[in-house]
């Protein structure tokens, strides 16, 4: 069979399996943007379209720990450092910075200098005023993390770091009842002039540099700014950044515009050794002034079936992490399928340093708690979890089997350790149920608790199709072994809510590391973390002096096996049912210019063109 009849075969089986998804009007809405004019840009130069699966939540990063949100605002935001594009392994290099900091040779104390004549986008709460980026706006930014007004998901980073003076205020005005004082002077953290900032930590951290890569926690807002929006600052992001948010509809579509005071920064990278493809790109787009594109518009389709049609109606120039279930067609045995590539798709696959997580809540009591018989459920539960399934049949084969909560692409993981967290043994859970007294006692077909109160199981989820086929194996998986469960099924960012208050007893979520090292997996299962990365509450003391010990250890054979060691832990106590570890494949239309992905830079679009001739040429619209 030839290409162009593969192509159009494929094409209408998908275009009738959307028709089932989306009904007559989706469709129409859907080829009507196609047609042109769908996103309101108009003729704006060059566009960036792509989309995400879930819904953002808001743009200060303070406040957010989601990816889409942090995505969004590490565009808009300037951190003093960031990650040199194309780099394997990630290499760090200043940003606003200067030059790369002055670290101590203890790791206590780190000196950041600002490069001058860095200013903020325009902004009615600059009222005119031409803004520059200073020392004093990291420091401030850095202490809204403390603030409990902004209830900061990432303090426990710096509470963990040990930054000296800034706990202590933290918890010297909370017990005072009185507002977070900005002004109060700390020993851990000041501004040496206008544009110099220190921090001193209570002990030595040799990856603490990593924290200051990432413009959705470290990023730099004027103060002034937060003070005249107030509660409103996650909906008004103005930074230093390449972009600036020039439109939003929340959970709908965001648009990003570049911004017209961004300071000049060419593109300057180095392609890995080896690797042709970003050697061409490096040479084609040496010097070039960043941003390449004028806009970027996102829109949020968390369907996986209307999604992948928006690509193939070239509505996205990107098809960011493609759907699971398309794999077949797009990429078969994980090639791009020679329809697309006929059309001139390209392919970039990649694997992610993240997990994909089950959570039990270890305050609930039912599922939580420390005692024999309480742990024993949980393994219960994970050896019932038939991984490999869940692997071929939802994720089709896009993933690979986790053995504990350390990731590939982190520093820390062991490609060759195995462990029990990937097993699947109806056998062995039903014995462990019955050793402990979880049985079926009123002959019902379903297991009571040890002291005969009813053993129900509720598991938070999403509408999503992903979501759905994931909770009918969970159904299959338990039914299994005589244990009920109920699915609880909200938005994503309603979920992220509960979660944070403790709310749920399972929810099954993916964690992604914005660092190239293992510290953020086991930040998981941190005691002083619950309510903030720990969503488990898991809180065990020999575990968490691991974590202390490896957290002020240099990258070593002797951390290795700490941290291997804390991981085994979490495996033991099963706080965490770690089901994969993602493999993404991204696509992109044949005009799209210097596409890469680097895993730990998220504003990857100021360094990908568009080429608006070749895009008219195809007929493809900009809309």
């Amino acid at each position: 069979m030839n290409d162009s009849r593969l192509d159009a075969l494929q094409r209408r089986a998908l275009l009738a399996t959307g028709a089932m998804a989306l009904g007559a009007a989706g469709l129409s809405a859907l080829s009507a943007r196609a047609a042109g004019g769908g996103d309101g840009s108009g003729d704006a130069g060059k566009v960036l379209r792509y989309a995400f699966p879930i819904a953002e939540t808001n743009f200060d990063p303070a406040q957010i720990s989601d990816l889409y949100s942090r995505t969004i605002v590490a565009g808009i935001f300037d951190a003093p450092l960031e990650y040199e594009f194309l780099a394997r392994p990630a290499k760090l290099r200043a940003n606003t910075a200067v030059a790369m900091p002055e670290v101590s040779a203890d790791f206590k104390t780190f000196t950041f200098r600002i490069r001058p004549g860095i200013h903020f986008a325009d902004d009615e709460a600059l009222k005119g005023a031409r803004r520059e980026l200073t020392a004093a706006d990291y420091v401030y930014s850095i202490k809204r993390h403390y603030d409990p007004r902004w209830k900061s998901g990432n303090l426990y980073i710096f509470e963990s770091a040990q930054v000296l003076g800034l706990s202590e205020l933290r918890r010297r005005l909370a017990d005072a009842k009185k507002p977070f004082d900005y002004d109060a002077p700390v020993e851990g953290l000041r501004a040496l002039d206008r544009y110099t900032f220190q921090i001193r930590l209570g002990a030595p951290s040799p990856r603490f540099l990593y924290n200051f890569a990432d413009g959705s926690f470290t990023g730099a807002l004027a103060r002034e700014v937060v003070e005249f929006y107030g509660d409103r600052i996650g909906e008004h992001p103005v930074g230093t950044g390449a972009f600036r948010l020039a439109e939003w509809k929340r959970s709908s579509r965001i648009v990003l515009a570049k911004n017209p005071g961004f300071r000049e920064v060419r593109y300057r990278e180095t392609a890995p050794p080896g690797d042709a493809r970003l050697a061409r790109i490096a040479e084609q787009f040496a010097g070039k002034r960043l941003p390449l594109v004028d806009r970027v518009v996102i829109s949020v389709i968390e369907e996986a079936q209307p999604r992948w049609l928006s690509f193939l109606n070239e509505e996205q120039d990107i098809a960011e992490n493609v759907p699971a279930e398309f794999a077949p067609v797009a990429f078969p045995n994980n090639r791009l399928a020679p329809n697309l590539v006929k059309k001139g798709i390209g392919m970039v696959r990649y694997p992610r340093a993240d997990v994909a997580v089950s959570y039990f809540a270890m305050e609930n009591p039912l599922v939580g708690g420390y005692t024999p018989a309480k742990v024993a459920l949980r393994r219960a539960i994970s050896l019932a979890v038939d991984v490999e399934r869940e692997i071929r049949l939802v994720r089709r084969g896009q993933a690979i089997p986790a053995q504990g909560p350390l990731a590939p692409e982190a520093w820390g993981y062991d490609p060759k350790f195995k462990s029990e967290m990937s097993d699947f043994s109806r056998v062995r859970a039903k014995a462990l149920l019955d050793v402990y007294g979880y049985v079926d006692r009123d002959g019902d077909g379903w297991r009571e608790q040890p002291d005969g109160q009813p053993l129900l199981l509720e598991y938070a989820t999403s509408p999503d199709q992903t979501s759905r086929q994931l909770t009918e194996l969970w159904k299959k998986n338990m039914d299994a072994i005589g244990l009920r469960i109920e699915f609880k099924t909200a938005k994503w960012p309603e979920q992220l809510k509960a979660s944070r208050a403790g709310k749920l007893m399972m929810w099954g979520v993916g964690w992604t590391a914005a660092a190239p090292d293992g510290d953020t997996f086991l930040a998981l299962g941190y005691g002083p973390n619950r309510g903030q990365a720990n969503h488990s509450r898991f809180d065990l003391p020999a575990f968490n002096a691991l974590y202390d010990k490896q957290a002020v250890m240099a990258d070593s054979p002797e951390r290795q096996q700490v941290m291997t060691q804390a991981a085994k832990l979490m495996i033991a106590y099963m706080p965490y049912k770690v089901h994969v570890h993602r493999v993404f494949t991204d696509l992109t239309q044949p005009w799209v210019l210097g596409y890469h992905r680097n895993i730990f830079v998220r504003d990857f679009w100021k360094y990908v063109d568009i080429d608006v001739a070749e895009r008219k040429r195809r007929g493809a619209s900009a809309a």
